[in-house]
C-alpha cells in the first residue's frame, strides 16, 4: 500500500510476530510460528511503501515453509580480485614503473604495499594546485622491515643519505619499531628500494595484507629473555616472509629476473596461499614488567614467562587492534586474548599456526571488519582454541600463566649494556628525525653515529637507542646532542617523554585532522598546566591520530585524542601506562582550542581526589564518564 504526501492511510488488522524458534511450538497452536497482534497503521505527510504479513484465521494451521538452502556466500571485496589476479603481487607493477606518469592506478596501488609503499599525495598543496590541468602532488610513502628495530650504524647512515637524495629530508621512526621515508617520487621508487637493499634492510612485507613489522622490546641489555625475544622477532619475521611475493620483489626491484613459481599455489605460498590475508597482521614479544611495545594492541603477542631468570615460554595473546570506523559501529579497539602457553620451541609453529587460521576464517568482503581482532571477538576464545588446536597447531593446548603487566620503560637515558659497553634512549618528538631551527636531530644523530660507529633500535614510543657505545665516547655523545640542540630525556617532561602521534595532514590520505603537527602544542599547554597543578612528575600517557584507524594506539591510553572532523577530536580517557586496558570515549567533536582546558578540569580533580598510586587512567576509570561528565558540565 502506499500513502500520497499529506493523505492519510489507516490500516486496521492483525500483524505476526515469527518466533525464531517456531519449532518449539507445535502445529496448529495458536503460537505455531508465530503471534498474531491485533494492530492499527496510520501513514502521512510522506510518501512510503509498508510491507506487513498478515495472517488470517483460516491460515493458523499452516506451518510456514523455511529455505533449507545455505544463504549465498558474502562477496569478496575489490581488493581480494587484484590479488587473485595479480600474478604473485606482481600485477602490472613493471609496466606502470616505465610509464612517464606520477603515480600508479588503483588496482597497482593496492599491490605496490606489499612491497613496502604507499602511494600519498602532498595534502598541503592542494590549495596551490586546484585550478584546472593541475592534478595532486602525488609521492611515495616507503616503510623498512626492522625486527625488533635493529640496525647497524652503516645502515642507518644509508637511511640518511637516501633520505636527503631522494625523499623529504626527515626520517620517521613509527610507533612499530620501524623507519618511513616520505615524499619519494614515483620515477626514483626503484632506485630508493634497490638503494635500501643494497644496505641489507628491506621494504617487503611492511605493509600489506600480509604479516608487519615483528615488535620486540629493543633494549640492549644483559637479559636472556631479552635477548631471546630479540632472535625470536627475527625468527617469525623470516619465516612468515612470502615465498612467491618474495621471488616478485626481487624480480621487480632488484635483479629483474623472473622465477616461475610452483603451478600449485600452496607450495608457490605455502602459508598464506593465493590470496594472502584478509588484511594486515602484527606480531610482537614483550616481558610482563616491560610492556614497552604495547602487547595487548597486537594481533598476535608473545607475552615472556619467566620464573627465576630462566624464560619457560610465552603466554600467546590473540586478537589485539586498535582500529575503528566512527559511521559502523561494528568496528572497535580490542586486546588481546590469552589463547594458550607455548615453549620457545613452539613460537614459530603457532605462529603459522594462527597466520593459517586467519587466512581461512578472516573477513574478506568487509575490509573495515577483516582484523584477527574481529574473529576473536565474534568467536569467543573458547571456540578459538578449539579450532586452533584441532584445525592448525595439531597439538593439545596448554592455558596461559598468570602474568599480569607490572610496568613499562621507555629505556630513556643512558644504560649499561654489560661490558665496556653503554646505550643511550634519545625521546624524538613524535618520531621525526629533522633539522629545524635549533633543534638538528638529524645532524646530530648522523655525527654521532659516524664518529663512534654506534649501532641503533628504534622503540614502540618512536624514540631511539644507540647502542654498544663505549665509556670513552659517552662525553663525545652528550656534547654532540647538546652543539646540536637536542634535548636530554632527564630534561623533558613526563608528558613530552610520554605522547606520540602519527603523521597524519599533509602525507596520509586517511587523516581527517593534524596529529604530527598539533600534538607538540597540546604537550607544552598541557605541561605548563600540569607544573601549575603539582603533577609535573605524574607519568600520564597521551597519543593522538589524525582519524579512528588508530595508528599512535590512542585507545589504551591514559588520555586519546583522536581525529574526528577538521579541528574537532574525540577524546578518550581511562586507558593506562601499561597500556593492558582499553580507555572510552569521554566527548565527541571536541574543538582543538577545548582540549587542554577540559582536560584541566580532570587534572584538577584528580589531584585533590586520586588515591594514593593511582594513575590518571586510573581515576578516570573509577569514576566514569558520568562522573567526568558532570566535572566538565
Amino acid at each position: 500500500m502506499e500513502a500520497e504526501p499529506g493523505e492519510p492511510t489507516r490500516v486496521s488488522g492483525r500483524i505476526l510476530v515469527r518466533q525464531k524458534n517456531p519449532a518449539a511450538h507445535t502445529a496448529g497452536s495458536p503460537g505455531a510460528g508465530g503471534t498474531v497482534f491485533p494492530f492499527r497503521l496510520s501513514v502521512c505527510s510522506v510518501k512510503w511503501s509498508v510491507w506487513i504479513s498478515l495472517r488470517r484465521p483460516q491460515d493458523r494451521e499452516t506451518t510456514p515453509t523455511m529455505s533449507t538452502e545455505p544463504p549465498a556466500p558474502p562477496k569478496p571485496s575489490p581488493v581480494e580480485g587484484i590479488k587473485d589476479t595479480s600474478n604473485w603481487l606482481k600485477g602490472a607493477i613493471l609496466e606502470e614503473l616505465a610509464q612517464d606518469t606520477d603515480h600508479f592506478t588503483e588496482s597497482t596501488k593496492q599491490l605496490i604495499k606489499f612491497h613496502g609503499t604507499y602511494q600519498q599525495e602532498d595534502r598541503d598543496a592542494r590549495k596551490t594546485r586546484a585550478k584546472p590541468g593541475v592534478g595532486k602532488a602525488y609521492m611515495m610513502m616507503l616503510r623498512l622491515r626492522m625486527p625488533g628495530g635493529v640496525m647497524t650504524a652503516e645502515q642507518y647512515l644509508a637511511m640518511d643519505d637516501i633520505c636527503g637524495k631522494y625523499a623529504n629530508g626527515t626520517l620517521r621512526f613509527t610507533t612499530r619499531q620501524s623507519i618511513q621515508l616520505h615524499g619519494v617520487l614515483k620515477g626514483n621508487l626503484k632506485t630508493t628500494i634497490a638503494a635500501i637493499n643494497e644496505t641489507l634492510l628491506s621494504t617487503i612485507s611492511a605493509c600489506g595484507d600480509v604479516n608487519r613489522n615483528v615488535m620486540s622490546c629493543p633494549a640492549p641489555l644483559a637479559d636472556p629473555t631479552r635477548k631471546q625475544m630479540q632472535e625470536l622477532a627475527v625468527r617469525v619475521a623470516d619465516h612468515l616472509t612470502p615465498t612467491a611475493g618474495k621471488q616478485s620483489y626481487i624480480e621487480l626491484w632488484l635483479n629483474g629476473k623472473s622465477v616461475a613459481p610452483p603451478e600449485d599455489p600452496n607450495v608457490a605460498e605455502p602459508i598464506y596461499g593465493k590470496l594472502y590475508l584478509p588484511r594486515k597482521f602484527k606480531v610482537g614479544f614483550a616481558r610482563p614488567d616491560d610492556n614497552c611495545i604495547d602487547i595487548y594492541a597486537q594481533c598476535l603477542g608473545f607475552l615472556a614467562i619467566v620464573e627465576e631468570g630462566r624464560t619457560l615460554g610465552y603466554n600467546m595473546l590473540v586478537g589485539g587492534g586498535m582500529g575503528m570506523t566512527n559511521s559502523k559501529p561494528e568496528t572497535f579497539p580490542h586486546l588481546g586474548r590469552p589463547v594458550c602457553f607455548v615453549t620457545p620451541d613452539e613460537v614459530v609453529k603457532a605462529a603459522e599456526a594462527v597466520i593459517k587460521l586467519f587466512r581461512d576464517h578472516g573477513n574478506r568482503s568487509d575490509r573495515k571488519r577483516a582484523r584477527i581482532k574481529y574473529l576473536m571477538a565474534d568467536w569467543g576464545v573458547e571456540k578459538f582454541r578449539e579450532v586452533f588446536a584441532r584445525d592448525y597447531f595439531g597439538q593439545a593446548l596448554v592455558m596461559p600463566k598468570d602474568a599480569p603487566i607490572t610496568g613499562v620503560d621507555l629505556h630513556l637515558g643512558w644504560h649499561a649494556q654489560g661490558g665496556d659497553k653503554w646505550f643511550l634512549g634519545v625521546s624524538v618528538e613524535n618520531g621525526r628525525v629533522k633539522d629545524e631551527g635549533a633543534y638538528r636531530l638529524r645532524s646530530a644523530l648522523r655525527a654521532i653515529v659516524a664518529k663512534v660507529g654506534c649501532n641503533l633500535r628504534v622503540t614502540a614510543q618512536q624514540d631511539v637507542l644507540l647502542c654498544d657505545v663505549a665509556t670513552k665516547d659517552r662525553p663525545t655523545v652528550d656534547s654532540l646532542l647538546n652543539e646540536h640542540g637536542v634535548p636530554r630525556a632527564e630534561n623533558l617532561s613526563m608528558v613530552q617523554k610520554w605522547s606520540m602521534a602519527c603523521p597524519a595532514i599533509p602525507t596520509c590520505p586517511l587523516a581527517i585532522s593534524e596529529s604530527e603537527r598539533f600534538l607538540p602544542g597540546v604537550v607544552d599547554s598541557l605541561e605548563s598546566e600540569l607544573v601549575a597543578l603539582g603533577l609535573a612528575d605524574q607519568p600520564i600517557s597521551v597519543r593522538m591520530t589524525g582519524c579512528p584507524n588508530g595508528c599512535a594506539r590512542p585507545y589504551n591510553s591514559d588520555i586519546g585524542v583522536v581525529g574526528r572532523s577538521g579541528e574537532k577530536y574525540t577524546l578518550y580517557v581511562g586507558g593506562r601506562i601499561e597500556a593492558d586496558r582499553l580507555s572510552f570515549e569521554l566527548q565527541d567533536l571536541v574543538p582543538k582550542d577545548q582540549l587542554v582546558p577540559r582536560l584541566k578540569v580532570l587534572m584538577g580533580k584528580y589531584k585533590a581526589d586520586r588515591a594514593a598510586g593511582e594513575g590518571f587512567g586510573d581515576y578516570c576509570q573509577r569514576l566514569g564518564k558520568p562522573a567526568l561528565l558532570e566535572l566538565l558540565a
